[in-house]
């Protein structure tokens, strides 16, 4: 097989889609080493968005191609680009990793969709962007001959809102990235000193975006500062996204912005230097087609506590304190038992460790390759039966 993948997600340092583009890339190569790969994108790639010191070098059968086309080609790329350029590389299959596939298509196509935010909760995004959404899903959606899911919940949000055939639509779980690892305290100190954060802190880690409910986070800490003797630091790790003006405003207005601690984006060594120092991880997020960073947290041995939403229940099970994500005084009295005691956060530490152990990129890139044979064989009987 030669399959192409959408490498757009790597022109910009990686979050959530990119590390699933460059994750699920690497696995497919390493598993599969009769087959080609080709990360395609008409941009420029960011270097370290696909390899860096800190990571494996590609594997000798993953490319990473910039498709050297036209103006034209490049802002129409997925009407005319694309498909123009599937034609000449004679790919097997594309796999669309972030909501896109060509709309012409020379080949079978894979769709993978992580959420339905936009549909779902559209005040959480910025207008232009749901506007979109609205009309390019749906067309992308019965464009891809098959769709692949992160979680069952998003599989069902696809079936009914989007009205793909049940048979159409898989969900394949994702995977904490291999870096992330429990290290020990001692090593952590260094990283600690650098970013400014004390030996007691209370983590998140994510974009500073409205969906992932910072502002109930802050009112929780809020609660915990006001009720009790207990002086964490909060620390939020993650590049700023957009509608953050009432985040910040009530950290103005309610005087916690001491105790709060805003790193921005981290590289991965930084990252699990942080999960493996954290009092506790907490992500009390509105929706999640998955939930990777409370999964990056439990590798590292964090005690977790996060939203009792449908797809991160199935992302995190028991392993991690569940709570309302719209009660902030529930989420603060959670905070305040793990913060008080300790054999909670080595039970929950010990859970998580053995939870996260049973996802793999390798397990992602199995299932996934599964559908791309279960669709070239589907292709190779309609050509047969004509």
């Amino acid at each position: 097989m030669r399959i192409g993948l959408d490498g757009i997600p790597l022109g910009e340092i990686k979050t959530g889609v990119g590390h699933y583009t460059f994750e699920l890339a690497r696995s497919l190569a390493c598993l599969a080493l009769e087959d080609e790969f080709d990360l395609v994108s008409p941009f420029p790639y960011v270097a370290s968005a696909y390899g860096d010191e800190s990571e494996q070098a590609l594997p000798p059968n993953l490319r990473v191609t910039e498709a050297k086309v036209d103006q034209l080609r490049r802002r129409r790329w997925w009407s005319i680009g694309l498909p123009l350029y599937l034609k000449q590389a004679s790919f097997s299959l594309f796999h669309g990793t972030n909501y896109n596939v060509p709309l012409w298509k020379s080949c079978p196509t894979i769709l993978t969709i992580h959420d339905l935010s936009l549909l779902l909760y559209p005040e959480t995004h910025e207008k232009h962007l749901v506007r979109r959404a609205r009309w390019r899903l749906p067309v992308m959606a019965r464009t891809a001959t098959m769709i692949i899911t992160p979680s069952e919940s998003v599989r069902r949000e696809v079936l009914e809102h989007l009205g793909s055939r049940p048979e159409k639509v898989v969900a394949i779980p994702e995977a904490a990235r291999r870096s992330f690892r429990q290290v020990p305290l001692a090593e952590t100190a260094e990283v600690r000193r650098r970013l400014k954060i004390e030996d007691e802190f209370i983590l998140f880690v994510g974009t500073i975006e409205p969906r992932k409910n910072l502002l109930s986070l802050a009112r929780a800490f809020d609660e915990i500062l006001r009720t009790t003797r207990l002086r964490p630091q909060l620390v939020i790790a993650g590049k700023e996204g957009w509608l953050t003006g009432e985040l910040f405003s009530y950290l103005k207005s309610a005087e916690i912005g001491e105790r709060v601690r805003f790193t921005g984006y981290v590289s991965d060594d930084d990252l699990r230097a942080l999960y493996s120092s954290c009092r506790m991880f907490v992500y009390p997020s509105l929706y999640e087609g998955f939930g990777l960073p409370p999964l990056e947290a439990m590798a590292c041995g964090a005690p977790v506590i996060t939203s009792r939403i449908p797809s991160i229940i199935e992302t995190v099970g028991t392993a991690s304190c569940l709570v309302s994500p719209t009660d902030f005084r529930e989420l603060a009295q959670s905070m305040i038992r793990l913060l008080e005691d300790s054999s909670e956060r080595d039970h929950r530490s010990s859970a998580g460790l053995q939870h996260a152990a049973q996802f793999s990129w390798e397990r992602t890139a199995s299932a996934t390759l599964d559908v791309y044979r279960k669709v070239l064989e589907q292709e190779k009987r309609q050509v047969a039966a004509i």
